[in-house]
Order: structure tokens, then C-alpha cells, then sequence
């Protein structure tokens, strides 16, 4: 709801479409934050908005709109009846816009395709939404109509077929259009071979529907086939010197084989399938018998210091490739682990494959406990009683409890005054770190004679400031001219007294 002030300095009734915001002024202003202007805009109007975030349509693409705020073109308060929508319809420049008028585009009228009732925005894009009646295809070609027609001329057409999905190559290119496309049949036109050349199959579909494979458009007699090229397994080494029944027993294409080493070489496998089907792993295809394997190339898993050492079955108890292991310390060393678990599985943060109990490497300075101070000097022990690290607390008062020589009066965060460079080095400010100054008499008094009740945790700190809440024992009036001690006394000394006004 506007305040009458608001209203009061309202320049003018707002446009109609605007009205019902009049008593809610902070549906589009902002007290005293004239930059918030637009974004209040850009949220009501949120079709401009979501142009304006991706940078398209004509708010965004027009220089001198696009750099100006909302209200130098759309100004309010100007009466129900004004338009705030200023268009000049002979100067506006539609490159501005997502769609530019090219060719016959020029010289067609905005209404056209900007319909009554219908914002400017909303006009259609797409050709067949403004020429569906020009389609003497029957909607048989689809409705992309750009693809033989232009802007420059409607009847004039022109289609490339290297534009589509079957680019016409030898002999295609001169079959007439009606060989493929009988009776206009543009929309489904198979692309297969095996679809017009079935008649001219010699093999009587043996050979699968793939025609491609071996023949090609130049000419259906001339056989072409590359078994490196053409398939994704290549003939390598003594493979390349088998001769093709050795695989292919039945139809070459129609029986599709495996690419695995076990398909074929099932009878050679010596390991009983302990080592799984994957023979390529070790063996490969210029001689089975040598054999090769890396385990810091071929895994990601390097074997590094004593890793190397250790016999493949000490890991690998199962099926070598079946049985994937775990990569992490603990999975190996969770009966090495002293910390219970207490620390995670990333052992490799304090212990190197070196040796497990050899050198300790940890940067304390990484965790959420950086050793600053006296703290860089203090043995571990001092603070973890136990090898479960993590558990300990980060308070000062866990481990300095004993040092408090408040009492918990000034609750349990003693870095609001201590520091970890001495326990003695301490610093506060009352005035500053505090909501009640301290001056007069105030200044040379201890801590505790306002702090006297213990703080669990670590709470706020919340005293009263009111005199009465530690010089009620003081009050000689015995409470007869109320609680505003200040109206009289001052804390240069409670016994002068000053009567203000």
C-alpha cells in the first residue's frame, strides 16, 4: 500500500494497463535505489527479461535501447488513456530485431504479419506459418519451405540435394528426380540401396541390405572392399594373413562375429578363464605365445616402491579382470589401520608406499585447524589423547578449560580476547566489539563486576544497559523518581548529581 506522502508526490495518474499498481508503489520503485528501476521492470515483463538474458530480440539487439533504462521509453504516470508504447513504424530498423527483412520482405507491409491484438514479438517466424496457402505440395515436402524457395522470389526455386542427408554421388546424379520421388514423395524416401537395387541383388539378400559395402555409385559392377577401412576390426600381423572362411564360417555380413580374442582363441586359453576372456591384455597379435603386460600403463593403479614387490595374487585373489578392485589405501590396509576408521580411507594424506610405518607426512595447516602461534611448537599429544584425530574439538575451551580464569563469565570463546601467541597477549575493546560504551567510573572496573553468571556455550553475551540492573542497591530513593538514573547521575561519579532538563 502506498503512504499518503508517496501518493502526495505521485506526478500523475499511471497508464491503464499500469492501474492497479497505483496504491502499491513498490511494485516498480525502490526507496532511494533508482538503479533497482529496471530490474522491477524485467520482472513483471518477463518475456523482456528472458530476451534480454539471452541476448536476443529487439530490447537486447538495438543499441540505444539496450544501453538505456526502461523508463526513457516507457515513461508512466501520464494518464489512463496515454500509450507508453512509442513505435515509429516508417523509421524502425528490423535488423534490430531476431528476423531481418530480406528481399520481397522489404516491401511487405507490418501487418502482413504483425496481426491486430497480437504483440510485435509474437509474429511468426517460420515460412510455412505465413505462406501455408502457397503450398501446392500438400505439405508432402514438410514445412521447410527455404529449402528450394527464397525471400528474392516466391515461384523461382532452386533445391540442392548435398544439403540433405543423401548427397547425390555418380551415376545418382543424373537419375531424374521421379526414379526416387514418384508422385512428389519427397518426406519418406528410403535411403538404403537394397531399396531401389533389390532386383539387381545377385547375392538374393545373403549378404544383408548394406550394398554400400562393397559397391559403390560410380558403378554397381565395380566391387570394392577394405577390411581396415570398411569393418572396426583391423587385420593386423597374422591376422591379415587368414583367409577369410577361417572366421567368417557362415554368411559374411549377415552373421556378425565378435572382435574378442576369446571368440577365437577359446581352446588356446591356458588359464581356465582365471584371467577372464580378455586375451589382448597380455597377448597380442604378432605371436600369442609372448606375452606383455604393464601394470603402470595398463591399469590406473602404478605399482610404486614396495607395490612392487608384492606377487599379483597378494591383490588379485579372484578372477583377475571379473574382480575389480578398489584403488584406496584402507581397502588393502584396514586391519593397519590404528585410527578405527576415525579417519577416513585416505591413508595417503600421512603415509607413503615407501613403508606404512616410516616416515608421518601431514600438513595440519590444511585442515580446519590451522597451527598458528604457540600452536606450531605444540606437540600432538598435547591436544589428540588418542589416534583418533578427527574427533577432536576446535574450541579453545577444550583444551584450555583450566586457564579460564573467568569461569565460563564471559562465555566459552576466548579468541574473542586471547590469541594463539600467548595466552597472556590478549586484546578487547569494549567500545567497539560491544553495543554499551564504558566510560567514567566504568573504565577501571574488572570484568566481573557486571560479568558474574556463567555463559554455556557460546552464546551471545546479553546484559542489560539499564542502571537500575546493577545500581539497584544504590538507589537511596528506594525507587520513588523511577528508573532513569541518567536524568541525574552520570558515571563520572555516582554522588554528583545533575539534574537535565
Amino acid at each position: 500500500m502506498a503512504a499518503p506522502f508517496d501518493r502526495f508526490l505521485m506526478p500523475g495518474k499511471l497508464v491503464d494497463a499500469h492501474k492497479k499498481y497505483e496504491r502499491t508503489c513498490d511494485v516498480c520503485h525502490e526507496a532511494f535505489d533508482k538503479q533497482k528501476q529496471d530490474r522491477l521492470c524485467l520482472k513483471c515483463h518477463k518475456k523482456i527479461n528472458e530476451d534480454v538474458t539471452a541476448k536476443k530480440g529487439f530490447h537486447s539487439r538495438s543499441q540505444l535501447v539496450s544501453k538505456r533504462e526502461c523508463k526513457f521509453c516507457h515513461t508512466d504516470h501520464i494518464g489512463r488513456k496515454e500509450n507508453i508504447v512509442h513505435l515509429d513504424k516508417l523509421g524502425f530498423n528490423h535488423k534490430n530485431t531476431d528476423f531481418h527483412l530480406k528481399g520481397a520482405h522489404k516491401k511487405t507491409t507490418c501487418e502482413s504479419c504483425h496481426f491486430p491484438e497480437k504483440k510485435y514479438r509474437e509474429a511468426p517466424t517460420a515460412c510455412y506459418d505465413c505462406h501455408e496457402k502457397n503450398d501446392i505440395h500438400l505439405l508432402r515436402m514438410g514445412k521447410k519451405c527455404q529449402d528450394c524457395h527464397s525471400e528474392i522470389n516466391w515461384i523461382e526455386a532452386k533445391f540442392d540435394h548435398d544439403k540433405t542427408k543423401y548427397k547425390l554421388k555418380g551415376k545418382h546424379k543424373k537419375t531424374p528426380c521421379g526414379d526416387c520421388h514418384p508422385n512428389q514423395r519427397y518426406k519418406s524416401t528410403p535411403k538404403l540401396c537394397n531399396a531401389c537395387h533389390q532386383v539387381q541383388d545377385i547375392h538374393r539378400g545373403e549378404f544383408g541390405a548394406k550394398c554400400e559395402k562393397c559397391h559403390e555409385s560410380v558403378k554397381w559392377t565395380k566391387i570394392r572392399f577394405n577390411h581396415d577401412k570398411d569393418t572396426k576390426f583391423k587385420l593386423k600381423y597374422r591376422h591379415a594373413k587368414i583367409s577369410c572362411g577361417s572366421c567368417h564360417v557362415k554368411n559374411a555380413y549377415k552373421v556378425k562375429l565378435k572382435k574378442t580374442c576369446f571368440s577365437c582363441h577359446k581352446a588356446d586359453d591356458k588359464h581356465n578363464l582365471r584371467y577372464s576372456e580378455k586375451c589382448e591384455k597380455c597377448h597380442q597379435d604378432k605371436s600369442w605365445d609372448k606375452i606383455l603386460f604393464d601394470h603402470d600403463k595398463d591399469t590406473k593403479f602404478r605399482l610404486l616402491d614396495s607395490h612392487k614387490e608384492v606377487g599379483c595374487q597378494n591383490c588379485h585373489e579372484g578372477n583377475v579382470y571379473k574382480d575389480k578392485l578398489k584403488v584406496s589405501c584402507d581397502s588393502c590396509h584396514n586391519i593397519d589401520d590404528v585410527h578405527n576408521g576415525k579417519l577416513g580411507g585416505k591413508c595417503a594424506y600421512c603415509h607413503d608406499q615407501k613403508k606404512w610405518s616410516g616416515n608421518i607426512i601431514f600438513e595440519h595447516d590444511l585442515t580446519d585447524f590451522p597451527l598458528i602461534g604457540l600452536h606450531g611448537i605444540t606437540s600432538c599429544e598435547s591436544c589428540h589423547s588418542s589416534s583418533e584425530y578427527k574427533v577432536t574439538s576446535l574450541a579453545c575451551v577444550a583444551c584450555h578449560k583450566v586457564d579460564d580464569a573467568h569461569e565460563l563469565k564471559l562465555t566459552s570463546k576466548c579468541e574473542t580476547c586471547h590469541t594463539p601467541n600467548g595466552w597472556k597477549v590478549w586484546f578487547f575493546s569494549h567500545d567497539e566489539q560491544t553495543d554499551y560504551d564504558l566510560d567514567g567510573e566504568h573504565k577501571l572496573l574488572e570484568c566481573v563486576a557486571c560479568h558474574q553468571q556463567a555463559i554455556k556455550g557460546t552464546k551471545k553475551i546479553v546484559l542489560s544497559d539499564r542502571c537500575e540492573s546493577c545500581h539497584m542497591d544504590d538507589d537511596v530513593h528506594s525507587g520513588q523518581f523511577g528508573k532513569r538514573c541518567g536524568k541525574c547521575h552520570s558515571t563520572d561519579a555516582f554522588k554528583n548529581i545533575t539534574i537535565l532538563d
